[in-house]
C-alpha cells in the first residue's frame, strides 16, 4: 500500500514537472512570436525567410505560428492552463483532468477567440496585420453572424464563455464573485485606512513646527514644587513632651527621575492611526480625535462614524488587545460629558509613580484637608489627594501583588506627613503580621498593632463604645461634630468652660459604668481623629464574622461625626467577606486588579477591575458619585517607611490608651463566664439539696444530660462550697440543707 502511494506521488511529480516545462516553453514561444518566421502549411511571403526570430528555435516558431494563426490572443491561455495543472499535480494528490475540464478549455478558447475577433478583428505585429482571434475565431464569428446578427453573436459568445468557465474551474460563479467582491472591499478599506493614516501623518509633520499638534493633548502636568525649608522647619507643640514635634520632611522620600514624554508625539499619532485601522478591520468606522498620554496608559478618544453602535465597540476589547499586542484594553463608552468613546491602552514603557511626586507639591502642602491621603496620579499624571473625612470610610480590594498594601502604606505615610500625634490616632489591625508592623512604636498609635483576629474583634467593639462616649461628650456641649467640639475648646485657651462641662459629665449618674470606664478619655481637652486600619478583613470574618460585621456596620453608619474613620483592605472581594451591610455603608471604594468580572462587580458594582494592569493600577469611586476614576498608585518602599518611622519615633514615645486593653480583658472574661455558666446549674443544685447526696452519675441520671456536663456542674458546686470533695468510692458530702417549701 505504501509502495503504491509512493509510486503515485512520483508519477504526480513527473506530470507536474512536464506541465511546468511545457508552460514555460509555450510562453517563450508565444512571447517571441514573429510573423516572418517560417510556419509549415501557412503561406506567407517574408522578406527574410531564412532567419528564425523565435528564441525557442524552429520548433518554437512552428508552434507559435500554428497557435497564433488558429486562436490568436487566446493561445496565451494555454501556458496558463499548463501552469495551473502543474500546481495541482505538485500539491493536490486527488487532482485529475476530467472530460468536462477539457471541454471547458476548448469552449473557452473558441468563445474567447470569437469575442476578440468581434471586438478588435485585426492587430499589426511587426508591420503585418494579423487576426486577433485567429482563423477559428474568425470562422466562428462569420458563422454566427449569418444566423444571429451582431447582438445575438455577442450574447451567444458570452454565454459559451461563462459555461466554459464553469466547466473548467468546477466552482459556482456566484460564490466566486462574492468571495472576490468581499476580498476587493477589504483590500479597498485597508488601502483607504493606510492612505488616511499617511495623509494625517504628513499633515501633522507639516504643522508640527508651526503650532502644536491638535490631536495630542499634552496634559502631563508637573505640579509646582513647594518651597520646603530644610533648615527652618516649622515646629509644633507636642503635649506629651516639653519639646517641639517636627513633621517629617520630604527629603526622607526617594527622589524620582525627571521624565520627558514629548518625544512620544509621533509615536502616539502613529498608534492612533493603527487603532483606526484595527477597528476598520472589525467593521467599525471612526477616527481618533484626541490623544491624552499619561505615565502608565494613554487615552485615545474615538469618534465613531454615524450609525455605529456603542456595544459593538465595547465588545472588541479583547480583540483590540490581541491586535495591538497589549496586556489589556479598557473601553469607556462613552466618556462622561463628551460624544466620544475612550480607549485606554497601556504604554509600552511604564513610568514609576513615587510618593514624593504626589506629596511634594502645593496641592498637598498648602491644602486645608484634615486627613489627606495620597492615592497617586490620574491617567494624565496629575496628583490625586483625597480627604478621608469627606469619604468618610474607605474599602479597598485587590488580588495579591496588585499594589493594595503599598497603597495602604502610602495613605498612612501621607497622614504622618501632615498630622500631629495629638491630631490623629491610629488603631491598626494586621492579621497577616507583615504590612503594618513597621509602624509599631510611633506616637500616633493608641494601641500596639493588633495581630490576633479575636482581639481585633474586641478592639472594634471598644471603638463602638468610644464612638458612643464621644457622642455623649459632643452633644452635651451643644455641638454636632468633633470639628465643632474642638473649635469650641480652642476659643477658650484656659479651658475653664470645657472643664466645667466635662466635670458635670463625669458626675452624671445617667451615663453609668460606661462613662466611668472611659473617664480618662473624658479628661482630654482635645479629641483627636481616630483612623482604624484593617489590612485583611477576610481573616477577621473567618474568626468572628457576626461581631466584626456588626461593629463595622455601626461605625460606618455613625462614626463620621465622632471623628472615627475606617480604612479596610481585603484580597478576597467575595460576598461572604464584603457583605451587603458592609458594602452599603462604604460608598467610597477602591479596586485594584481582581481575578474576575464577578469580583469587580462586588467591589465597584461594574466590570473593569479585571482589566487593570496591577502594580498600583486602581479604579476609584470618589465620595458622592458613582463615576469611576482611574488612578495609578504611588509607590513607597520599605526603606522610605523605615526612615519616616524612625524620624517620628526619635521625637516621642507612644502613649497607649489603657482602656482598650482593659476592655479587651473584660470582654474575654465575660465571654469565658458566659461559656462556663450552665442554664441547668441552679436546677442541679436544687436536686442535690433535695436528695442530700451528690455524684456525677446521680446528676447525669436525674437530669438526663451528658457525663462531661454533669462533671462540670459537680466541680463548680465543689468550688462554691455546696458539696464536699471526692473521697474515693464514698459519695460526696452535701454541705447545704434542703430549703423549706
Amino acid at each position: 500500500m505504501e509502495q503504491k502511494q509512493a509510486d503515485n506521488k512520483r508519477m504526480r511529480e513527473i506530470k507536474g514537472a512536464v506541465c511546468l516545462a511545457l508552460a514555460v516553453f509555450l510562453l517563450l514561444c508565444l512571447i517571441s512570436y514573429h510573423p516572418y518566421d517560417p510556419v509549415p502549411f501557412v503561406k506567407f511571403v517574408a522578406p527574410d525567410i531564412q532567419k528564425i526570430h523565435n528564441v525557442t528555435g524552429i520548433v518554437g516558431s512552428y508552434l507559435a505560428g500554428w497557435l497564433i494563426n488558429l486562436f490568436g490572443i487566446s493561445a496565451f491561455f494555454l501556458p496558463l492552463i499548463l501552469l495551473f495543472c502543474a500546481f495541482q499535480y505538485f500539491f493536490r494528490a486527488e487532482f485529475k483532468l476530467s472530460k468536462s475540464n477539457l471541454s471547458g478549455i476548448v469552449l473557452f478558447a473558441v468563445s474567447f477567440a470569437g469575442l476578440m475577433t468581434a471586438i478588435v478583428k485585426t492587430a499589426t505585429v511587426h508591420g503585418v496585420k494579423l487576426k486577433v482571434g485567429g482563423s477559428i475565431g474568425a470562422a466562428a464569428v462569420q458563422i454566427l453572424l449569418g444566423y444571429f446578427n451582431i447582438a445575438g453573436t455577442y450574447i451567444l459568445l458570452i454565454l459559451i464563455l461563462i459555461v466554459s468557465l464553469i466547466l473548467m474551474i468546477e466552482v459556482s460563479l456566484i460564490t466566486a464573485a462574492g468571495n472576490i467582491s468581499q476580498s476587493s472591499w477589504s483590500i479597498f478599506q485597508r488601502i483607504k485606512a493606510r492612505i488616511s493614516a499617511l495623509i494625517s501623518l504628513a499633515i501633522s509633520k507639516m504643522k508640527v513646527e508651526s503650532k502644536p499638534e491638535p490631536i495630542i493633548e499634552d496634559k502631563e502636568v508637573v505640579p509646582k514644587k513647594a518651597k520646603i525649608k530644610k533648615v527652618e522647619q516649622t515646629h509644633f507643640d507636642f503635649s506629651k513632651a516639653d519639646g517641639k514635634f517636627q513633621l517629617p520632611p520630604f527629603t526622607l522620600l526617594t527622589e524620582s527621575q525627571q521624565k520627558d514624554t514629548r518625544i512620544k508625539r509621533d509615536h502616539l499619532i502613529t498608534n492612533s492611526r493603527i487603532l483606526e485601522k484595527k477597528l476598520a478591520d472589525f467593521g467599525v468606522e471612526g477616527r481618533v480625535v484626541e490623544v491624552t498620554p499619561g505615565p502608565v496608559i494613554t487615552m485615545y478618544e474615538l469618534e465613531p462614524a454615524p450609525g455605529v453602535k456603542i456595544n459593538k465597540i465595547t465588545n472588541l476589547s479583547d480583540d483590540l488587545a490581541l491586535a495591538l499586542m497589549a496586556p489589556s484594553i479598557r473601553i469607556i463608552a462613552p466618556i462622561p460629558g463628551k460624544s466620544v468613546i475612550g480607549i485606554e491602552i497601556p504604554n509600552l514603557k511604564r513610568d514609576q509613580v513615587f510618593l514624593k511626586d504626589v506629596l511634594d507639591n502645593d496641592s498637598f502642602t498648602n491644602s486645608s484637608l484634615r486627613l489627606p491621603i495620597a492615592l497617586g496620579v490620574d491617567f494624565v499624571g496629575t496628583p490625586v489627594i483625597a480627604d478621608l473625612t469627606k469619604m468618610p470610610h474607605l474599602l479597598i480590594a485587590g488580588t495579591t501583588g496588585s499594589g493594595k498594601s503599598v497603597a495602604l502604606n502610602a495613605m498612612i505615610c501621607s497622614i504622618l506627613f501632615k498630622a500631629l500625634p495629638d491630631d490623629v490616632k491610629f488603631l491598626m489591625v494586621d492579621p497577616k503580621r507583615l504590612e503594618l508592623s513597621s509602624y509599631e512604636g510611633i506616637p500616633h498609635l493608641m494601641h500596639p498593632v493588633v495581630v490576633d483576629p479575636k482581639k481585633a474583634s474586641q478592639v472594634l467593639r471598644w471603638t463602638v463604645e468610644e464612638m458612643e462616649r464621644r457622642y455623649r461628650i459632643i452633644s452635651d456641649l451643644g455641638v454636632k461634630s468633633i470639628d465643632s467640639y474642638n473649635e469650641l475648646l480652642l476659643k477658650n485657651p484656659k479651658g475653664k468652660a470645657a472643664a466645667r462641662e466635662l466635670d458635670r459629665i463625669e458626675n452624671d449618674d445617667s451615663f453609668g459604668a460606661s462613662t466611668d470606664k472611659h473617664s480618662q478619655q473624658i479628661n482630654h481637652v482635645r479629641l483627636p481623629y481616630i483612623v482604624v486600619i484593617i489590612d485583611e478583613l477576610a481573616d477577621l470574618m473567618m474568626v468572628a464574622s457576626r461581631d466584626v460585621e456588626e461593629s463595622l456596620t455601626r461605625l460606618a453608619q455613625m462614626a463620621r461625626a465622632a471623628g472615627i474613620h475606617l480604612i479596610i483592605a481585603t484580597q478576597r472581594p467575595s460576598v461572604d467577606v464584603i457583605t451587603g451591610l458592609i458594602k452599603a455603608n462604604f460608598p467610597t471604594r477602591i479596586s485594584f486588579q481582581v481575578s474576575s468580572k464577578i469580583d469587580s462587580r462586588t467591589i465597584i458594582d461594574q466590570p473593569g477591575a479585571e482589566l487593570l494592569l496591577g502594580s498600583g493600577d486602581m479604579l476609584f469611586i470618589p465620595p458622592g458619585t458613582s463615576k469611576l476614576a482611574r488612578i495609578h498608585g504611588a509607590y513607597v518602599s520599605d526603606d522610605e517607611i523605615a526612615r519616616i518611622v524612625d524620624f517620628i519615633k526619635i521625637q516621642a514615645q507612644p502613649a497607649y490608651d489603657a482602656s482598650i486593653e482593659n476592655f479587651a480583658l473584660e470582654a474575654a472574661q465575660d465571654k469565658q463566664n458566659e461559656e462556663d455558666f450552665d442554664v441547668k446549674y441552679d436546677e442541679a443544685v436544687a436536686l442535690v439539696g433535695e436528695l442530700g447526696q451528690a455524684s456525677i452519675s446521680l446528676v447525669q441520671r436525674y437530669m438526663k444530660i451528658g457525663y462531661n456536663r454533669a462533671a462540670r456542674m459537680i466541680e463548680q458546686m465543689e468550688r462554691e462550697g455546696i458539696v464536699g470533695p471526692s473521697d474515693g468510692a464514698k459519695p460526696r458530702k452535701v454541705l447545704i440543707r434542703k430549703l423549706p417549701p
